[in-house]
């Protein structure tokens, strides 16, 4: 098959070390970028993408932001989906019931209530800093600015977070996309986009899912693996991303996908 388009998800997928492109990667982004489009996909905000995209030298192409919930080229904003108010104040009445923080964000605005081991990682992760402020002050400026989330991030324990899971999806699942990153991290996204829908978004006159070959390695990837003409797990993704995906290659930490690149892409 000749692809045409490359998606990739970022973190533990195309990223070697926590934050950063391997030389490897670069090279091999690099060999192939003329011939196909190289679109990265993640549920980052745009700033803890764009400086991987420079890296990349693909700052050219349109980036998927919040699992799907924000699209951009370059400045422009191609698509973009809220969550509502009124389900901001519900998980907020929820998480805070629950010893849950929450980390709101809106483009490349990142509010959360206080310091943490969690919030520090994230900072270090993605190259970006928050607005340290009580989350209800953050909800009323974005009411009066008429603003939603294009993401949530709950942060708690692992025994509230797998209290406070299962009630949100009886009282919220219908409406909105929720996932497990980790044992104590919730994620919240709009129920409408995904990674695969905003990757059909981009898709032009000549081009299907046929003609994408996507590498990811969470739960959220498995939509994105399993719709392209070709979806590559990575060594130490989810058993359930294996089981969906075409192939499976090296883990990020050994250069999966710039290894499967190497080996299958021949330009």
């Amino acid at each position: 098959m000749n692809y045409k388009i490359l998606c990739s998800d970022l973190d533990g997928t195309l990223l070697t070390s926590k934050s950063d492109v391997s030389e490897l990667t670069i090279a091999e982004i690099r060999r192939i970028k003329t011939q196909m489009r190289i679109i990265l996909v993640s549920a980052r905000m745009p700033s803890a993408m764009t400086y991987l995209q420079q890296d990349l030298g693909i700052e050219d192409q349109p980036i998927i932001c919040y699992n799907g919930a924000l699209v951009l080229d370059g400045d422009q904003e191609l698509s973009s989906v809220h969550i509502d108010t009124d389900h901001l104040d519900e998980i907020y009445g929820l998480a805070k019931a629950h010893g849950t923080q929450l980390g709101l964000y809106h483009k490349n605005e990142w509010y959360v209530p206080t310091d943490s081991e969690r919030v520090q990682k994230e900072i270090r992760y993605t190259k970006t800093t928050p607005v340290f402020r009580p989350t209800s002050e953050t909800l009323s400026d974005w009411k009066d600015r008429e603003l939603g989330a294009h993401k949530i991030m709950l942060m708690s324990t692992k025994a509230n977070a797998d209290t406070l899971y299962p009630i949100l999806e009886e009282e919220l699942g219908t409406h909105l996309n929720l996932y497990r990153s980790n044992d104590t991290l919730i994620e919240i996204a709009p129920k409408s986009v995904s990674k695969l829908s905003a990757i059909q978004s981009l898709l032009r006159q000549d081009e299907s899912l046929e003609h994408v070959i996507s590498f990811g390695d969470n739960y959220n990837d498995i939509e994105m693996l399993q719709n392209s003409g070709h979806g590559v797990a990575v060594g130490n993704a989810r058993e359930e991303v294996k089981a969906v995906a075409n192939a499976v290659t090296l883990p990020n930490t050994e250069n999966g996908v710039a290894d499967y690149i190497k080996k299958h892409l021949v330009i």
